[in-house]
């Protein structure tokens, strides 16, 4: 079997299935596992965001996306010496990888018939249905299952633990800084998981442009900064140079109390993969501290504004 992955999430499902020998190319955001990073890189990014900042980079992407232009590169000549027999992709969002119509287009020029394994995931379960569906076509059903089974029995903690909470406090999780993105797909219902009361998204849905006013109206008691494809120093830095310059910032709730967090969103939040119970677990820390203190990565989250 040769697999080629399309998406940072999937490499890290193949590796946690024991097909790391197997796959033969990823893309140029799989980081994780670290030996994930000697494989060949079958994409790259047609935007140079590296001086860019929210303002700019939210411009260019939509602007891309409205005149149909591909925000990613595939290498069709790599990929075709490669003769991939699996190919792990998505359709669920083309900001976050190669799209699927380019993928498509990329296999009829294969020959051998490779395989594609489009997945979707929305929810956590949906998550955990996409490391099924891979073992399932890898031949590492029982390894799938095992591996669910422990991500299920964490992420039950995690809400045995929450579920006695005295209060619910109301979370902003921002996919974006600027302009504000709400929490969507799955991000909505770890908040409720990790013992808070969600709002500016919805659940399942992807995550939709809101307005400061929204944010304003919504009051948050904790507010998580989960910019997708941005790492931790890249959030804190966005954070601190935009949010105080917002009308009405140092009223809100969060901000009054000191409970305004920055996340490394691309390693965790924004990749559905098995880390996203570790994401699950951060995010009940910040949320009910008392109850779960501790838990999760904390070297993936900075506490702003402290």
């Amino acid at each position: 079997m040769r697999i080629v992955s399309l998406l940072p999430s999937t490499t890290e499902i193949a590796y946690a299935l024991g097909l790391g020998d197997a796959l033969v190319a990823v893309t140029h955001e799989c980081d994780y596992p670290p030996d994930a990073r000697r494989k060949p890189v079958v994409t790259s990014s047609a935007l140079d965001h590296s001086h860019a900042n929210s303002a700019e980079i939210d411009a260019v992407v939509s602007a891309q996306l409205r005149d149909q232009i591909s925000i990613y590169h595939l290498d069709h000549a790599l990929l075709a010496q490669l003769k991939p027999t699996l190919i792990l992709t998505q359709e669920l969002c083309d900001v976050c990888a190669v799209s699927f119509a380019t993928v498509q287009r990329a296999v009829r020029d294969l020959g051998g018939d490779p395989r594609i394994l489009s997945l979707e995931p929305t929810s956590m379960a949906g998550i955990f249905e996409t490391i099924v569906a891979v073992g399932g076509v890898t031949g590492r059903e029982a390894e799938a299952a095992a591996l669910v089974a422990s991500l299920n029995a964490r992420v039950a903690a995690v809400q045995q633990h929450t579920s006695a909470a005295s209060g619910r406090p109301r979370v902003a999780c921002l996919e974006w800084i600027d302009p504000p993105f709400g929490p969507g797909h799955w991000l909505p219902e770890m908040i409720e998981f990790a013992g808070g009361t969600a709002g500016l998204g919805r659940p399942h849905q992807p995550s939709t442009r809101i307005t400061w006013d929204d944010v304003l109206a919504f009051a948050p008691e904790v507010i998580v900064l989960t910019p997708c494809g941005f790492d931790l120093e890249r959030t804190v830095l966005e954070a601190e140079t935009i949010l105080p310059t917002r009308p009405g910032w140092a009223d809100l709730p969060a901000v009054r109390s000191r409970r305004v967090y920055a996340v490394d969103g691309n390693a965790y939040f924004s990749r559905p993969g098995p880390r996203m119970v570790d994401s699950l677990e951060l995010l009940a820390s910040l949320v009910q501290p008392e109850l779960c203190p501790g838990w999760g990565p904390q070297d993936g989250m900075r506490h702003l504004f402290s």
